[in-house]
């Protein structure tokens, strides 16, 4: 009884779970369908300065603000406040179970904490600094300069667009294992040379079987086995099977 106890203790409360649920969908509808969306519209910068401005930068109705803020802002303050709380919650254990599913794990809390660093920093510099104490939206020239000359600005926005995508990618496979629309594969305990090792105990194991159905005995059908003892008859030790007999013995050329 007290087992059962200790381990219904240990199972998480319907309130859990419940906030689990809630914190993906969050972060799924909203900001995974508006970051994709982002991410497309930038693709504007392609066709020139102006179609990445209107489309990026610029809000064609002062609501669109507000819209943003509420449908952008907000699921990300929760999804933000859901996320340390769960980081703060449970640890990995990479150094005791060096599988690759808890590699993922500490990828997705590692990219997270670089990612929330990344849109810190593009918040302020790209949507409030320049609409805040400059004036207008994030400006083509601006962006594109920082990209050209200073080296840090570029390899933060590539580091932070990967950490995006394997973030939303990595969330998207757990929302979908969670909300019950896929099943989760099996564990997979690969360490560094692991599929050289898979591949060497698969081939081993079909050796052994090849092995075994080599030594296995082979049934003989009944003809073929009368004609074979028929030819057993008669045969001189060292005498091969089915060798055709001489009729005169070879004479010699002279």
């Amino acid at each position: 009884m007290s087992s059962l106890s200790t381990e219904a203790a240990q199972l998480p409360s319907r309130g859990v779970f419940v906030r689990g649920r809630l914190g993906s969908l969050v972060a799924v509808v909203p900001l995974g369908v508006w970051t994709t969306l982002h991410v497309w519209d930038n693709l504007a910068a392609f066709e020139s300065p102006e179609v990445w401005e209107r489309t990026v930068t610029r809000h064609s109705h002062p609501v669109a603000h507000a819209f943003t803020a509420v449908l952008v802002f907000l699921p990300l303050l929760l999804h933000i406040a859901w996320g340390l709380a769960r980081l703060r919650s449970s640890r990995p254990n990479n150094t005791r179970y060096r599988g690759y599913d808890n590699l993922k794990y500490l990828l997705q809390r590692v990219s997270a904490l670089g990612v929330l660093l990344f849109l810190g920093a593009h918040v302020w510099l790209a949507y409030l600094r320049p609409r805040l104490l400059l004036g207008h939206g994030e400006r083509f020239a601006d962006i594109a300069r920082e990209m050209r000359f200073h080296l840090p600005t570029l390899l933060v926005y590539i580091l932070g667009t990967l950490g995006v995508a394997y973030h939303l990618a990595n969330g998207l496979t757990t929302f979908a294992i969670g909300w019950g629309c896929a099943r989760p594969a099996a564990p997979r305990a690969l360490g560094p040379g692991g599929h050289r090792v898979l591949l060497r105990a698969a081939g081993g194991e079909l050796a052994r079987h090849l092995r075994a159905l080599a030594r296995r005995p082979r049934l003989i059908p009944a003809g073929a086995a009368r004609r074979k003892a028929a030819g057993r008859i008669g045969r001189r030790p060292g005498q091969r099977l089915g060798a055709r007999r001489l009729l005169c013995p070879p004479t010699s050329v002279l």
